[in-house]
Formats: C-alpha cells, structure tokens, sequence
C-alpha cells in the first residue's frame, strides 16, 4: 500500500470512528433515566403511569417514592431531580419560590378517609365523637414532612367549629406514625398503612382514601369510613419540572396530565384536578 492510500485509509477510518462515538453518545444521552420524584400515596398509580410511559417512548425512567415534605428538603439540599410530583401544592410552590422551577401544575385531586379496625364502631355520622373518644387511639401521618398529616391537623381544626376544644384534644392525641424521618418502615413490599393497622398500632387512622383502598386490600377486615362534610378535606396534588430538567422531561409531564396518564390515576381512585 502506498503512502498516499495509507494515509486515505486512516483518514476514512478516523471518520467512522467518529460516527459510531457519536452514535454511542446520542444513545448514551437518550438513556439518561429522567429522574422522578413522588410521593408515597402516589406510588401504585405512578408506577403504572411509569410503566406506560417507557414502554411508549423507550425513556427510562428512575422513580422514587417519600413522603413529599421529605422529598422536598433532599431537593432543597441538592438531589439532581427532573420531576416533582407533590401530593400538595406547598411543596413544589417552595421550590419555585426558590427559584428551582418556574410552574406547578395541579394533576390531581384526593380525600382523607378514616381507617378503623373491625371492632371500633365508627361512622360517618359519629364520626367526631369516636375520634375524641380516650379509649380509641387515634393514627395519622406526620405533619409537615407528609402531607397527609398536614391535612389531618386541617380537619383537627375544623372539628373546632363543631366542638370546642376538639382541637387541641385531637392533636394532642394523635400518634404520628408514619411519613416522618423516624417512623418505623414496614417490610418491602407492604403497605404502611395496612402494616401499622395489623400491627393494632392504632384504631382510627386518617389518611388518603386511595391509601385506605391499598390498604384495605391488604387488611380485608379494615372499614373504610367517610369523613362528614362538615370535616372533609381535601389533597391537592402538584407537578413541578425543575429547571436544569433533561430535555425529555417535560413529555413525562404531559404523560402525567395526559387522557392516558389521567385515567390510570382515576382508577387508584384519584380526582381530577379542578378546571
């Protein structure tokens, strides 16, 4: 071979090197997991919506699941996080305050519910009195860290109008058991909500009606009992893309917001977000 064609074939050579490196890293860049942060009440439907999501665009996805408030300050504190899906508004509203995002979209809509043990007769209609009642120990999330507990102390308070002291009362006997930085973890693969009630850690826990569901399942002998209306509350859940996002980010989020993304929440039992 010549000097000349020597040099030709290297020449080509270099250049289809060039081609598959780039080839690599464009499919390296398409790999990149967007990273999903969301909170734990969500986990189920998300993770179906995660599901569907990959296998119609080949995006992986990395998702984690904390109580919101939790998921927050590790957000605050640096984490690299795409998506942020709060089952407040509060939180992601924060971030954006901080200047971490610029947009909280609302995407869905939740109740609290009550969780009773079999033999605690509590009713929609009697609903107060039996929560207030000393002999019946009463369960919730913890307040600021999840905000399932946030929104039981919001009921505590309006129980107020309806008796007065009741407030105080409620919060003074509340047991925080679940959602905070201490609570005791259930095994994998259990509900906590389930697991705290079989444990007879409580005999009313307040929670999300879509967690009383998982965990009836679980617990089949658990009541699920409504709030009255005078107590209702209700969970608004918000969506935040963080800035520095990775470009495939926001299609998640419409995902999420999408016919598609809103029916597989409807059917754990999620609302939709008000118009």
């Amino acid at each position: 071979m010549t000097k000349q064609k020597r040099v030709l074939a290297l020449s080509v050579g270099a250049t289809l090197m060039m081609g598959v490196m780039q080839n690599v890293t464009a499919a390296t860049e398409n790999n990149t997991a967007i990273e999903l942060r969301a909170a734990g009440s969500l986990k189920a439907a998300m993770t179906e919506i995660v599901g569907d999501y990959q296998a119609a665009t080949q995006q992986k996805v990395s998702a984690q699941f904390a109580p919101s408030g939790l998921l927050r300050k590790r957000i605050e504190a640096g984490e690299k996080v795409d998506i942020f899906a709060s089952a407040n508004m509060k939180h992601p509203q924060a971030l954006v305050a901080a200047n971490a995002g610029e947009k909280v979209t609302m995407f869905a809509r939740n109740q609290l519910c009550a969780l009773a043990q079999e033999n605690v007769p509590l009713t929609t209609a009697n609903f107060l009195e039996t929560i207030l009642d000393p002999d019946i120990t009463l369960g919730t999330s913890t307040p600021k860290s999840d905000p399932a507990g946030d929104y039981a102390w919001t009921l505590f308070a309006k129980a107020e109008a309806m008796k007065v002291g009741a407030q105080a009362a409620l919060e003074q006997k509340a047991h925080k058991l679940t959602g905070g930085p201490s609570s005791a973890k259930p095994p994998k693969g259990r509900n906590p909500y389930g697991w705290v009630m079989a444990n007879k850690k409580a005999d009313v826990f307040l929670t999300y009606c879509t967690n009383a569901k998982l965990a009836q399942k679980e617990v089949p002998d658990l009541q699920i009992v409504q709030v009255p209306q005078a107590l209702a509350v209700g969970a608004k859940y918000g969506l935040l893309v963080l800035n520095g996002a990775s470009k495939d980010t926001a299609q998640l989020a419409d995902f999420i917001l999408s016919e598609k993304g809103q029916t597989i929440l409807a059917r754990y039992g999620f609302q939709p977000p008000e118009q």
